[in-house]
Parts: structure tokens; sequence; C-alpha cells
């Protein structure tokens, strides 16, 4: 639609609608309640445009909501989680959010609203699939130019090409990710404004509806978010959380996740090369190429484990059966097709 109010007063009749879906398919009541009253909301909201419209529009239901709300009828909403943000539906930090335990407060600054979902384990969990990735990749490569009968100089050639261009390839594949999910959330935070400078104490209300779904008595919830929306930054950075389950300053940087990626698949593709980067040449060079990727399979395992919760030791032979499966068939695909080739 290109009239800017046409455009917000079908979001909210359609947010409305799906609400009115996701509450009948929520089976608790706090949260069936709670996607109720935020339907009830965006009705209001979209009232709010209805008289600066002419003609008045009729509301149409879009084949795309329809199947969402199928979906809903089948698989619970907690699983549908991606697909409701995608359809800019709020109040889904529900299903992410453990309820408030008794005598446990609601936080009430920004600091406190934000605190569960900021860490670090995210970049390092990336980090160590980097490294894994590179890791198997290019000794896979290596084994099965190996098994083929190359040279060592020409092993260590295409090691080299499958380090550049794994690598290079991870550092577009993640740049372009990062970038579109960003501009994803960027574009979600900027509706989340326009509506908390349209009609802020609406948005205030549906900031108490969620506090009050986890827990927090009604009338303190909303003495919290009305004392929020006074403040525009700080209350749109807790309904960004809160609303959109988002983190404003974890969007990601493209350019950092590609270096990040980039790096981090060329340390691991980098393990296996070492013994030909050093002079060893033959089959001595290969064994020590696959004895070098076993050690770091196994460690990788066993940091991943720390992700997974599973015990370290069958987190590490796991991996290193996978990585040493992948060598190992690539090798003898390798030496099939050296067999076929050779005069």
């Amino acid at each position: 639609m290109s009239d800017p109010g046409a455009a917000s007063w079908y979001h909210e009749k359609e947010s409305a609608w799906l609400y009115r879906k996701l509450a009948a398919a929520e089976p608790l009541v706090q949260r069936r309640q709670l996607f109720e009253a935020l339907g009830h909301a965006a009705e209001q909201q979209a009232e709010h445009w209805a008289p600066s419209l002419h003609p008045r529009p009729v509301y149409k239901v879009r084949l795309r909501a329809r199947i969402v709300a199928a979906l809903l009828r089948v698989i619970e909403p907690r699983h549908m989680r991606g697909v409701l943000a995608a359809m800019k539906l709020r109040g889904l930090s529900v299903y992410s959010a453990a309820p408030l335990a008794a005598g446990h407060l609601m936080p009430v600054t920004v600091e406190d609203v934000g605190l569960r979902h900021r860490g670090t384990g995210g970049n390092l969990r990336a980090a160590v699939f980097g490294v894994n990735d590179g890791l198997i990749s290019n000794t896979s490569l290596l084994m099965g130019m190996a098994g083929a009968g190359a040279s060592s100089q020409l092993i260590l050639l295409t090691g080299t090409a499958g380090l550049l261009a794994g690598a290079l390839s991870m550092a577009a594949g993640e740049y372009l990710s990062v970038r579109s999910q960003r501009e994803m959330y960027e574009y979600q935070i900027g509706l989340e404004r326009d509506e908390l400078a349209e009609y802020p104490q609406e948005e205030a209300e549906e900031l108490a509806l969620i506090y009050a779904a986890r827990g927090m008595p009604l009338a303190q919830a909303r003495a919290i978010a009305l004392d929020l929306v006074t403040r525009p930054a700080e209350a749109l950075d807790a309904l960004a959380r809160e609303e959109l389950g988002l983190d404003p300053d974890g969007l990601g940087v493209p350019w950092g996740a590609a270096i990040a990626s980039f790096l981090s698949f060329g340390a691991g593709a980098c393990l296996p090369l070492l013994p030909f980067l050093l002079g060893a040449t033959g089959r001595n060079a290969a064994l020590i190429a696959g004895s070098i990727a076993a050690v770091a399979l196994l460690a990788v395992g066993s940091i991943l484990s720390l992700f997974t919760g599973r015990h370290a030791l069958w987190g590490a032979l796991r991996m290193l059966g996978i990585g040493a499966s992948a060598a190992l068939l690539t090798g003898l695909i390798g030496r099939a097709f050296g067999l076929t080739l050779s005069p």
C-alpha cells in the first residue's frame, strides 16, 4: 500500500486477526489472555488510523495469514515463534523467558530488562563451528588428493586453495546473512518507534500486559510501563526486547561476522596443512595431517559439549567419528579416481 496510513491500518487489522488465532491456539491461560488483549489493542490502533482513510478500506485476510493460522492449529505456538515474529506479532518473548518466580520482581530498568538477552556464548559457539567446518572440509580435501596419489606440492597447493575458497565463501555467506537479518530487525524496530510516537499509552499497555503475563501484578506492571514511555529511547529499547524479542545492541555487525567467519574457518582449515607447510612429504605428511586433524576434532567435540550439555567424551568421540568418516570416504573416492585416471 502506498498510503502509510492505510498500510498501518492494514497491519494492525491483520495483527488483531492473527492475535485471535494465536490466543485460540495457546493452551496457557495467561498467555491466551495476553494475546487476546494484544489483539484488542491492535483493533484500537487500527481505529486510530481509520478516520484519515477515505474511503474506509475493507480488511481482507491475506493467504499468508491464513496459512499461519492453519499452522497454529497443528503446531504449538511456541514452536512457531520465528514465523509469528516474521508476521510482526508482539509479545513473543513470553516463549523465551521463564515465568517469574515467587517473590522475584520484574526488572524495572532497561538494563535489567535486557540482561537475560545478553551473553557471549553465541559468538564463541559460532567460532567453534567455523573452526570445525574448516577442519573437516580441508582435511577431507587433502585426504582425497592424497588418495589420488597427488604429490605433496600439489596437495599443499590444493589445500591452500581450499582454505581460501572456503573461508571467502563462508565470509560472504555470513555477511549476507547477518546483513539481511539486521535490515529486517531494524525495520521491525522502526515500526515500533513509529507506533511508540503515535500512541504511547497503547504501547505502554502492551508492555504492561507482557509483564503481567509473566506473573507481575497488573497495576504494578502498568505503573512501570507508563513511567518507561516517558523516556522514549529507553521505552523503545524495552519494547524491542519485550515485544519483539530483540536486543537492539546485539543485531549483529555484518563485516565483523564475515571477518570472524573467515578467520575461524581459516584457522581450522590450516591445521591439516601444517605438515605440508613444514616440508613433510609422502605418506608421512598425510599421516601427520590426519593425526593433527584427529586431535583437533576431539578438542572441538569437547568444546561443543559445553553448548549441547552432552558428556565431553561422547561429544569428542562423535566429532572424531564424523570427521574421520568424511576424510576416509573422500580418500577412497580420491583413490578410485586416481586409479581410474592413471595411465
